[in-house]
């Protein structure tokens, strides 16, 4: 079903409808998956924190389809579309949810620390703004050994007012590393809204500008014009340009931690998630794909089924792993 982002540049007889598609079962896929998580996180049999993305899948599609399997990716807590766009293994990145040893990080990390270097996945974490300085950090190891590598680091707004930022932010500039910032500005650190936490009137594009590191905007939504802007930047910064930086507006319909919607609790309303929902990015470009004849029904119902049945495997193998043996417990740390 899945045509590779190659095949879909290269033949002209797909390079618009076609392209438009593969973008379509990336976001669903990513979507069917964080469901599925959603369904079944009740169980008791994810031990973890886990932190979705629905509704913001479009980012996550579009950038991880601009990017080669050995670019690197670093993100942050909410972090499973990034890993799968980039490439990662679902079968291991369930059973890393379940804390088995077959999970991409040995089943010590859990949803919100990944990493497959297979894939150019470099790691995600918990704490705000930390893989910041890693991605940084890629881009100036790049630079260091040559070629046309690029390092892509995924934020949120949130992450733009730690002083790491600005630091990893002006020594990108500075140096002119291929560094790509990625900003999913879904309006809320936790539960705290931008009006709180940022003056008013600020854009965080035009800010990051000032910074030396060419920034630009965008609707998260699209997932369309996030490919188109993104792939941009991305040959510009392989050809030396120095790092970019993209702010695209998005918006999360679960809560902030956890597998239900919480637009119940006051810090958000319910005409506000329903406002976002009406914008969602699966829905746009499936209509727009139906409408024009480059999709049918029947297409979309195969698309889902093929997807459903990964998922369903993935969710096999994850819960037959073993567990970790006793004998992990002192590995991969920094001192023996």
């Amino acid at each position: 079903m899945s045509l590779t982002a190659r095949e879909s540049l290269d033949n002209p007889r797909v390079a618009d409808a076609g392209l438009a598609r593969e973008l379509l079962y990336r976001m669903k896929r990513i979507r069917m998956v964080e469901e599925a998580i959603a369904e079944r996180y009740p169980e008791g049999k994810m031990r973890c924190p886990t932190h979705l993305s629905i509704g913001q899948e479009a980012v996550s599609a579009a950038v991880g389809m601009a990017l080669r399997a050995g670019d690197f990716a670093v993100s942050g807590h909410r972090a499973h579309g990034h890993y799968l766009g980039k490439g990662g293994d679902l079968k291991k990145m369930i059973a890393e949810i379940y804390g088995k040893a077959t999970g991409c990080s040995g089943g010590k990390g859990g949803s919100m620390h990944l990493i497959d270097r297979d894939v150019g996945f470099m790691g995600s974490t918990a704490i705000v703004a930390s893989t910041i300085p890693v991605g940084v950090g890629l881009g100036l190891s790049i630079r260091l050994r040559g070629g046309d590598q690029i390092s892509t680091v995924f934020l949120g707004d949130g992450a733009v007012e730690e002083g790491v930022f600005f630091e990893s932010a002006n020594f990108a500039a500075l140096k002119k590393l291929p560094v790509l910032f990625v900003c999913e500005n879904n309006f809320y650190s936790v539960y705290s809204p931008m009006r709180v936490r940022q003056p008013p009137g600020r854009s965080i594009h035009a800010m990051v500008g000032s910074l030396g590191v060419p920034s630009e905007s965008g609707d998260g939504n699209d997932v369309v014009d996030v490919y188109t802007r993104v792939r941009s930047a991305v040959e510009e910064i392989r050809n030396g340009a120095g790092p970019r930086f993209f702010e695209f507006t998005t918006y999360r319909w679960r809560e902030h931690c956890g597998p239900n919607f919480d637009n119940d609790i006051g810090y958000r309303s319910q005409d506000e998630f329903l406002s976002w929902k009406s914008k969602d990015p699966i829905e746009r470009l499936e209509g727009q794909l139906v409408g024009t004849g480059a999709l049918g029904k029947e297409d979309i119902g195969r698309m889902e089924a093929d997807i459903r049945h990964e998922v369903e495997q993935a969710f096999a193998f994850a819960e037959s792993s073993p567990f970790p043996s006793a004998d992990e417990t002192f590995t991969h740390l920094y001192k023996d």
